[in-house]
């Protein structure tokens, strides 16, 4: 124990994250989100739309029902599209970086030596497009820590590749 040491480290000299050069989601990417987007707005307004006809007294109130609908149609797509532009990552020798968020900026840092499995996702759309979701595992859960949406399938492949690889090197 004689040689215990804890130096304080000086944290203005730590390697800076934020200057990772973090790559976009694939632009096909927007299609699965507009058609997801798109079906739950249709269900949305099917559900509206019997019920202004279907309750007599929201009849009054039906344009200003409908105008109101119509301006948070407007700004949940907004929302949806600035987050979208909001999700970049980065593989870099040690660890995986991925930022989002629109309100709360939101960066996952996980290094390769706690990522346990890897995971490929696609859904009939995003399979159809050409495009996969990565999904990395660590320790201590069912669900996944990080899922990394829109990249393309021949790239999701070698990423998924690449941190099997370093999995195998940290065992």
């Amino acid at each position: 124990m004689e040689n215990f040491t804890n130096e304080v480290l000086d944290t203005k000299n730590l390697p800076k994250y934020e200057k990772v050069q973090l790559t976009s989601l694939h632009k096909k990417y927007a299609v699965v989100v507009l058609v997801h987007a798109l079906i739950s707005y249709l269900i949305l307004s099917s559900i509206l739309f019997f019920l202004v006809l279907e309750i007599p007294e929201l009849v009054i109130f039906r344009r200003m029902i409908v105008l109101v609908f119509c301006i948070l149609i407007a700004i949940n797509a907004g929302y949806k599209f600035l987050k979208l532009k909001s999700k970049k990552y980065a593989f870099r020798e040690k660890d995986v970086i991925f930022k989002n968020g629109v309100i709360s900026l939101e960066t996952m840092i996980i290094p390769y030596n706690r990522v346990q499995h890897v995971g490929l996702e696609e859904g009939l759309l995003s399979r159809y497009l050409g495009l996969a979701k990565v999904q990395v595992f660590t320790a201590g859960g069912n669900s996944s820590d990080l899922e990394i949406p829109g990249i393309l399938k021949t790239e999701a492949e070698d990423i998924k590749q690449l941190l099997m690889g370093k999995i195998q090197k940290e065992l």
